[in-house]
Protein backbone atom coordinates (compact mmCIF):
# COMPACT_ATOMS: atom_id res chain seq x y z
CA UNK A 1 0.00 0.00 0.00
CA UNK A 2 1.34 3.69 -0.60
CA UNK A 3 2.06 5.91 1.54
CA UNK A 4 -0.78 8.53 2.01
CA UNK A 5 0.00 12.16 1.42
CA UNK A 6 -1.58 15.04 2.99
CA UNK A 7 -3.79 17.43 1.12
CA UNK A 8 -5.25 20.58 2.03
CA UNK A 9 -8.97 20.60 0.95
CA UNK A 10 -10.72 23.39 2.13
CA UNK A 11 -9.98 27.06 4.61
CA UNK A 12 -12.47 28.87 6.24
CA UNK A 13 -11.86 32.16 8.25
CA UNK A 14 -14.13 34.31 10.67
CA UNK A 15 -14.05 37.92 10.83
CA UNK A 16 -16.05 39.62 13.87
CA UNK A 17 -18.44 41.97 12.01
CA UNK A 18 -17.84 44.69 14.60
CA UNK A 19 -14.69 46.92 13.43
CA UNK A 20 -12.70 49.65 15.05
CA UNK A 21 -10.70 52.41 13.03
CA UNK A 22 -7.18 53.33 14.55
CA UNK A 23 -8.39 57.21 14.68
CA UNK A 24 -12.04 55.66 16.78
CA UNK A 25 -9.36 53.80 19.02
CA UNK A 26 -7.14 56.91 19.34
CA UNK A 27 -10.38 58.75 20.34
CA UNK A 28 -11.20 55.70 22.73
CA UNK A 29 -7.15 56.29 24.47
CA UNK A 30 -8.07 59.99 24.81
CA UNK A 31 -11.40 59.45 26.53
CA UNK A 32 -9.62 57.02 29.11
CA UNK A 33 -6.55 59.09 29.56
CA UNK A 34 -7.26 62.71 29.95
CA UNK A 35 -3.40 63.46 31.30
CA UNK A 36 -2.33 61.99 28.16
CA UNK A 37 -1.68 63.76 24.75
CA UNK A 38 -2.09 60.51 22.39
CA UNK A 39 -0.35 61.11 19.26
CA UNK A 40 -2.19 60.84 16.47
CA UNK A 41 -1.37 58.63 13.30
CA UNK A 42 1.42 56.97 15.49
CA UNK A 43 -0.37 53.47 15.05
CA UNK A 44 -1.09 53.88 11.49
CA UNK A 45 2.57 55.12 10.05
CA UNK A 46 4.60 52.29 12.19
CA UNK A 47 2.18 49.86 11.55
CA UNK A 48 0.17 50.78 7.88
CA UNK A 49 -3.28 49.58 10.59
CA UNK A 50 -6.32 51.28 9.10
CA UNK A 51 -8.93 48.97 10.95
CA UNK A 52 -9.68 46.05 13.17
CA UNK A 53 -11.81 43.64 14.28
CA UNK A 54 -13.74 43.71 17.44
CA UNK A 55 -14.94 39.99 18.69
CA UNK A 56 -17.95 40.90 21.39
CA UNK A 57 -16.69 40.75 25.06
CA UNK A 58 -18.46 37.36 25.94
CA UNK A 59 -16.71 35.61 23.09
CA UNK A 60 -13.97 33.30 23.30
CA UNK A 61 -11.60 32.20 21.47
CA UNK A 62 -12.67 28.56 20.91
CA UNK A 63 -16.22 30.41 19.60
CA UNK A 64 -14.52 32.22 16.71
CA UNK A 65 -12.62 29.15 15.98
CA UNK A 66 -15.93 27.13 15.88
CA UNK A 67 -17.53 29.94 13.71
CA UNK A 68 -14.73 29.28 11.21
CA UNK A 69 -14.89 25.55 11.01
CA UNK A 70 -18.99 25.72 10.77
CA UNK A 71 -18.22 27.77 7.32
CA UNK A 72 -15.87 25.28 6.30
CA UNK A 73 -18.28 22.89 6.50
CA UNK A 74 -20.96 24.84 5.13
CA UNK A 75 -18.92 26.08 1.89
CA UNK A 76 -16.85 22.44 0.93
CA UNK A 77 -19.36 20.20 1.86
CA UNK A 78 -17.12 18.39 3.96
CA UNK A 79 -18.22 15.80 6.56
CA UNK A 80 -17.47 16.81 10.65
CA UNK A 81 -17.70 13.02 11.37
CA UNK A 82 -14.78 12.18 9.18
CA UNK A 83 -12.62 14.38 11.34
CA UNK A 84 -10.30 11.59 13.45
CA UNK A 85 -7.90 14.51 14.92
CA UNK A 86 -8.43 18.05 15.78
CA UNK A 87 -5.10 20.83 16.20
CA UNK A 88 -6.08 23.60 17.98
CA UNK A 89 -3.32 26.45 17.08
CA UNK A 90 -4.46 29.67 18.38
CA UNK A 91 -2.49 32.20 20.71
CA UNK A 92 -5.27 32.74 22.64
CA UNK A 93 -6.91 30.24 24.79
CA UNK A 94 -10.12 29.74 26.59
CA UNK A 95 -8.34 28.13 29.48
CA UNK A 96 -4.84 26.84 30.62
CA UNK A 97 -6.23 23.52 31.57
CA UNK A 98 -7.63 21.64 29.57
CA UNK A 99 -6.25 22.36 26.26
CA UNK A 100 -8.43 24.68 23.94
CA UNK A 101 -9.00 21.92 21.45
CA UNK A 102 -11.29 20.15 23.98
CA UNK A 103 -13.44 23.21 23.88
CA UNK A 104 -13.44 23.57 20.24
CA UNK A 105 -14.54 19.90 19.78
CA UNK A 106 -17.13 19.59 21.97
CA UNK A 107 -18.67 22.75 20.80
CA UNK A 108 -18.45 21.26 17.14
CA UNK A 109 -19.91 17.55 18.37
CA UNK A 110 -16.68 16.08 17.31
CA UNK A 111 -15.79 12.81 19.24
CA UNK A 112 -11.69 12.87 18.20
CA UNK A 113 -8.61 13.38 19.68
CA UNK A 114 -7.16 17.00 20.11
CA UNK A 115 -3.63 18.61 20.91
CA UNK A 116 -3.08 21.91 20.95
CA UNK A 117 -0.33 23.65 18.55
CA UNK A 118 1.29 26.84 20.34
CA UNK A 119 4.09 28.54 18.67
CA UNK A 120 2.73 32.33 18.83
CA UNK A 121 1.83 33.49 15.36
CA UNK A 122 3.21 30.38 13.50
CA UNK A 123 0.98 28.05 15.01
CA UNK A 124 -1.01 26.97 12.24
CA UNK A 125 2.02 26.75 10.08
CA UNK A 126 3.19 24.08 12.77
CA UNK A 127 -0.16 22.87 12.84
CA UNK A 128 -0.13 21.77 9.00
CA UNK A 129 3.88 20.54 9.53
CA UNK A 130 1.76 18.02 12.43
CA UNK A 131 -0.95 16.78 10.24
CA UNK A 132 1.46 16.00 7.26
CA UNK A 133 3.41 13.88 9.52
CA UNK A 134 0.49 12.26 11.12
CA UNK A 135 -1.47 11.45 7.95
CA UNK A 136 1.93 10.42 6.46
CA UNK A 137 2.27 7.84 8.88
CA UNK A 138 -1.10 6.45 8.96
CA UNK A 139 -2.27 7.67 12.16
CA UNK A 140 -4.94 9.73 10.78
CA UNK A 141 -6.94 10.31 7.73
CA UNK A 142 -8.62 13.62 8.12
CA UNK A 143 -7.30 16.94 10.51
CA UNK A 144 -8.68 19.93 11.27
CA UNK A 145 -6.28 22.64 11.92
CA UNK A 146 -8.34 25.62 13.77
CA UNK A 147 -8.07 28.64 16.13
CA UNK A 148 -9.54 31.58 17.18
CA UNK A 149 -7.94 34.88 18.49
CA UNK A 150 -9.27 37.19 20.58
CA UNK A 151 -5.59 39.14 20.61
CA UNK A 152 -7.76 42.44 21.15
CA UNK A 153 -8.21 41.49 24.76
CA UNK A 154 -4.76 42.43 25.68
CA UNK A 155 -5.10 45.97 24.28
CA UNK A 156 -4.05 48.60 27.38
CA UNK A 157 -7.43 51.39 27.39
CA UNK A 158 -5.31 53.16 30.39
CA UNK A 159 -1.64 54.26 29.90
CA UNK A 160 0.66 55.55 32.16
CA UNK A 161 2.45 58.17 30.14
CA UNK A 162 3.87 58.58 26.89
CA UNK A 163 7.22 55.58 26.97
CA UNK A 164 4.10 53.54 27.82
CA UNK A 165 1.90 53.73 25.10
CA UNK A 166 5.10 53.49 22.81
CA UNK A 167 5.92 50.26 24.97
CA UNK A 168 2.39 49.01 24.24
CA UNK A 169 1.78 50.33 20.67
CA UNK A 170 2.25 46.88 19.22
CA UNK A 171 -1.19 46.12 20.61
CA UNK A 172 -3.21 48.12 19.19
CA UNK A 173 -2.50 46.77 16.07
CA UNK A 174 -3.99 43.56 17.36
CA UNK A 175 -7.33 42.07 15.85
CA UNK A 176 -9.56 39.16 16.42
CA UNK A 177 -10.64 36.42 13.97
CA UNK A 178 -11.34 32.39 13.74
CA UNK A 179 -9.59 30.06 11.47
CA UNK A 180 -10.22 26.65 9.96
CA UNK A 181 -7.85 24.46 7.77
CA UNK A 182 -8.93 20.64 6.54
CA UNK A 183 -6.40 18.40 5.34
CA UNK A 184 -7.05 15.47 4.21
CA UNK A 185 -5.24 12.06 3.16
CA UNK A 186 -4.83 11.66 -0.53
CA UNK A 187 -2.72 9.73 -3.25
CA UNK A 188 -1.16 13.17 -4.03
CA UNK A 189 1.46 15.15 -2.12
CA UNK A 190 -0.20 18.37 -0.68
CA UNK A 191 2.52 19.16 1.18
CA UNK A 192 5.45 19.69 -0.96
CA UNK A 193 8.01 21.62 1.69
CA UNK A 194 7.41 22.34 5.54
CA UNK A 195 10.68 23.78 7.08
CA UNK A 196 11.10 25.85 10.01
CA UNK A 197 13.93 27.64 11.75
CA UNK A 198 14.45 29.52 15.01
CA UNK A 199 16.61 32.15 17.03
CA UNK A 200 15.02 31.47 20.56
CA UNK A 201 17.86 33.81 22.32
CA UNK A 202 15.13 36.58 20.74
CA UNK A 203 12.74 35.17 22.73
CA UNK A 204 12.01 38.39 25.12
CA UNK A 205 11.55 40.49 21.76
CA UNK A 206 7.64 40.26 21.84
CA UNK A 207 6.08 39.15 24.84
CA UNK A 208 2.67 38.63 26.56
CA UNK A 209 4.12 37.88 30.10
CA UNK A 210 1.51 36.17 32.93
CA UNK A 211 0.94 38.04 35.58
CA UNK A 212 0.38 36.15 39.04
CA UNK A 213 -1.25 37.62 42.56
CA UNK A 214 -4.38 37.78 44.37
CA UNK A 215 -6.93 38.31 41.28
CA UNK A 216 -5.59 35.39 39.92
CA UNK A 217 -4.11 35.04 36.39
CA UNK A 218 -3.88 37.43 33.44
CA UNK A 219 -2.05 38.63 30.61
CA UNK A 220 0.45 41.53 31.58
CA UNK A 221 -0.30 43.35 28.01
CA UNK A 222 1.74 42.48 24.63
CA UNK A 223 5.33 44.02 24.23
CA UNK A 224 7.53 44.74 21.79
CA UNK A 225 11.17 45.72 21.31
CA UNK A 226 11.34 46.20 17.19
CA UNK A 227 14.25 46.89 16.88
CA UNK A 228 15.38 43.83 18.96
CA UNK A 229 12.49 41.43 16.97
CA UNK A 230 13.72 43.15 13.86
CA UNK A 231 17.08 41.80 14.66
CA UNK A 232 16.09 38.37 15.77
CA UNK A 233 14.40 37.91 12.30
CA UNK A 234 17.74 39.33 10.65
CA UNK A 235 19.56 36.72 12.59
CA UNK A 236 18.13 34.13 9.60
CA UNK A 237 20.67 34.24 6.76
CA UNK A 238 18.54 35.68 3.82
CA UNK A 239 18.80 32.84 1.14
CA UNK A 240 17.38 30.34 4.11
CA UNK A 241 14.49 29.79 2.52
CA UNK A 242 15.30 30.44 -1.64
CA UNK A 243 17.42 27.29 -0.26
CA UNK A 244 14.76 25.04 0.86
CA UNK A 245 12.59 25.84 -2.12
CA UNK A 246 15.73 25.14 -4.32
CA UNK A 247 15.98 21.81 -2.57
CA UNK A 248 12.51 21.06 -3.83
CA UNK A 249 13.30 22.07 -7.29
CA UNK A 250 11.55 25.33 -6.62
CA UNK A 251 11.67 29.15 -7.06
CA UNK A 252 9.49 31.88 -5.88
CA UNK A 253 8.41 32.01 -9.37
CA UNK A 254 7.07 28.92 -9.82
CA UNK A 255 4.09 29.75 -6.83
CA UNK A 256 1.05 31.17 -7.45
CA UNK A 257 0.94 33.49 -4.40
CA UNK A 258 2.99 33.97 -1.16
CA UNK A 259 0.97 34.42 2.84
CA UNK A 260 3.42 35.81 4.82
CA UNK A 261 2.78 36.65 8.27
CA UNK A 262 2.01 40.12 8.83
CA UNK A 263 2.53 42.38 12.21
CA UNK A 264 2.91 45.52 10.52
CA UNK A 265 3.18 46.75 7.16
CA UNK A 266 7.14 48.07 7.07
CA UNK A 267 8.17 44.66 8.49
CA UNK A 268 6.34 42.71 5.67
CA UNK A 269 8.12 44.43 3.19
CA UNK A 270 11.31 44.56 5.24
CA UNK A 271 10.82 40.46 5.48
CA UNK A 272 10.08 39.97 1.96
CA UNK A 273 13.25 41.88 0.80
CA UNK A 274 15.50 39.91 3.41
CA UNK A 275 14.25 36.53 2.30
CA UNK A 276 13.63 37.54 -1.39
CA UNK A 277 9.85 37.37 -1.27
CA UNK A 278 9.14 39.02 -4.41
CA UNK A 279 6.10 41.85 -3.47
CA UNK A 280 3.75 41.34 -6.30
CA UNK A 281 3.46 37.60 -4.78
CA UNK A 282 2.15 39.01 -1.40
CA UNK A 283 -1.67 39.71 -0.73
CA UNK A 284 -1.65 42.41 2.20
CA UNK A 285 -4.63 42.15 4.73
CA UNK A 286 -2.62 44.00 7.65
CA UNK A 287 -4.17 47.75 6.72
CA UNK A 288 -8.06 46.32 6.95
CA UNK A 289 -7.68 43.38 8.79
CA UNK A 290 -4.87 44.07 11.65
CA UNK A 291 -2.71 41.62 13.02
CA UNK A 292 -4.59 38.40 13.65
CA UNK A 293 -1.81 36.61 15.05
CA UNK A 294 -2.03 32.65 13.79
CA UNK A 295 -5.56 33.31 11.88
CA UNK A 296 -3.05 35.50 9.44
CA UNK A 297 -1.98 33.15 6.89
CA UNK A 298 -5.47 30.94 6.67
CA UNK A 299 -6.68 34.66 6.17
CA UNK A 300 -4.54 35.35 3.17
CA UNK A 301 -5.04 31.60 1.92
CA UNK A 302 -8.89 32.05 2.41
CA UNK A 303 -8.29 35.64 0.08
CA UNK A 304 -6.12 33.88 -2.50
CA UNK A 305 -8.85 31.32 -3.24
CA UNK A 306 -11.74 32.64 -2.82
CA UNK A 307 -10.67 35.42 -5.01
CA UNK A 308 -9.36 32.83 -8.05
CA UNK A 309 -5.75 33.69 -7.71
CA UNK A 310 -4.87 30.77 -6.57
CA UNK A 311 -6.94 28.02 -7.94
CA UNK A 312 -6.94 24.25 -7.77
CA UNK A 313 -3.78 22.93 -8.66
CA UNK A 314 -1.66 25.95 -8.41
CA UNK A 315 1.58 26.04 -5.67
CA UNK A 316 1.24 29.10 -2.48
CA UNK A 317 3.46 29.16 0.15
CA UNK A 318 3.02 30.19 3.86
CA UNK A 319 5.97 32.24 5.07
CA UNK A 320 5.21 32.21 8.88
CA UNK A 321 7.50 34.80 11.18
CA UNK A 322 6.63 34.94 14.70
CA UNK A 323 8.08 36.07 18.01
CA UNK A 324 10.63 33.40 19.75
CA UNK A 325 11.57 34.22 17.10
CA UNK A 326 10.80 31.47 14.67
CA UNK A 327 10.63 31.82 10.86
CA UNK A 328 9.34 28.60 8.56
CA UNK A 329 7.77 27.86 5.47
CA UNK A 330 5.64 25.64 3.94
CA UNK A 331 4.05 25.38 0.55
CA UNK A 332 0.79 23.69 -0.80
CA UNK A 333 -0.47 22.77 -3.74
CA UNK A 334 -3.97 23.79 -3.65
Amino acid sequence: MSTPHARLTAVAVHLPDHTLTTAELEDRLAEHNPGLTVPRGLVTRFSGVRRRHLAPPTELPSDLAVAAARKLWARSGADPGRVDLLLYAGVCLDVLEPATGHVVAAKLGLDCPVIDVRNACNGVCNAIEIADAFIASGAYRTVLVACGETCTKVMPWTIGGHQEYVDHAAAFTLSDAGAALLLEADAEPGVLVRRFVARSAAWRAATVPLAYGSGGTRTGGFVVDGVALAEGVGGIPGDTLRTVLADHGLTWDDLAAVCVHQAALPALWATCDHFGIPRDKVVVTIADHGNVAAATLPLQLARLTGTGRVRRGDLVALVGVASGVSVGLVVLRW
